[in-house]
C-alpha cells in the first residue's frame, strides 16, 4: 500500500511539471472492454473505443485493439495482441485519416490488499505510425499501469456485485525512437479516478475524470477527459 501511495504521488508530481508552456483540452471517452474466457487457461482480449477532439468537437480517435491471453495461474496473465488506431482530421487540416498499426505484448499481476482489488500491466508497444509529412516511422514504446478497485459496500472479501471506486494512473515511456517523436523518454501519463457499479459477475460500468499530461515535441497538452467505461466478463 505504501508502495502504491508513493507511485501515485511521484506520478502527480510528473504531471505537474508538464503545466509550463501547456495547451489545455476537453474531451469525451467511451472505453468498451471485453474479457472472454476459452478454457482454463486460454482466453480472447477485446477492447473498443472511441475519442473525441477537443471541447467534444468530433470523433476523432477510433481503436480496435484484440487480443489472446494465457493464465499462468489466478493472479498472473499473459496477452498477446495487435491495435489498430485511426486519427481522423480535420478537412481544412488537408492531413486526412492517419493510421496506426501495433502489436503488443503484456503481463498482468493481480492481487488483494483487505478488500480492494490491485492490478499491475506491464505493456511493450511494437508501433507502426503513419505520419503526414514525414516517412512513416518504426518506434516501441513501455506502458506501466496499475488500478485499484475499492468496493464501497463494508465486509466485501469476495466482491461480485455493488458500487465500487476504481483509482489508476498508466505511464508511457519511449524505449526506441524517441528522437522521431517527442525527443525525450517520458511520453504521457493518465492519472484516473472514477465511480462504478457492478451488476454481478459479467458487467462493470463506471463513469470517471482522466487526467492526460503529453509531453510534446515543441510544447506540451493537459486534457481533460470524461469517461464512460464499460467492462464484459463471458
Amino acid at each position: 500500500m505504501r508502495l502504491t501511495l508513493f507511485l501515485i504521488t511521484l506520478l502527480c508530481t510528473i504531471s505537474t511539471t508538464l503545466l509550463a508552456q501547456t495547451i489545455k483540452q476537453h474531451s469525451g471517452w467511451l472505453f468498451l472492454m471485453n474479457n472472454t474466457k476459452i478454457n482454463e487457461k486460454w482466453g480472447a482480449y477485446m477492447d473498443v473505443q472511441l475519442r473525441s477532439a477537443d471541447q467534444f468537437d468530433r470523433v476523432r480517435n477510433l481503436m480496435f485493439r484484440p487480443g489472446v491471453t494465457y493464465d499462468i495461474n489466478k493472479k498472473s496473465q499473459l496477452t498477446l495482441g495487435y491495435l489498430l488506431n485511426e486519427t481522423f482530421n480535420t478537412p481544412s487540416s488537408g492531413i486526412g485519416t492517419l493510421t496506426e498499426h501495433r502489436i503488443w505484448e503484456q503481463y498482468i499481476y493481480k492481487h488483494k490488499v483487505s478488500t480492494a482489488n490491485f492490478s499491475h500491466r506491464f505493456r511493450l508497444e511494437q508501433r507502426f505510425i503513419e505520419r503526414a509529412n514525414n516517412e512513416d516511422l518504426f518506434a516501441q514504446r513501455f506502458r506501466y499501469f496499475f488500478r485499484i478497485i475499492l468496493p464501497l459496500q463494508k465486509d466485501k472479501q469476495n466482491f461480485d456485485k455493488g458500487p465500487f471506486a476504481a483509482l489508476q494512473n498508466e505511464v508511457f515511456l519511449n524505449v526506441q525512437h524517441k528522437n522521431e517523436l517527442n525527443g525525450y523518454v517520458f511520453d504521457q501519463n493518465r492519472a484516473y479516478v472514477a465511480a462504478g457499479y457492478r451488476f454481478g459477475p459479467k458487467l462493470d460500468i463506471e463513469l470517471g475524470y482522466m487526467n492526460q499530461s503529453s509531453k510534446g515535441a515543441s510544447r506540451n497538452t493537459m486534457n481533460n477527459i470524461t469517461q464512460l467505461a464499460v467492462y464484459t466478463r463471458f
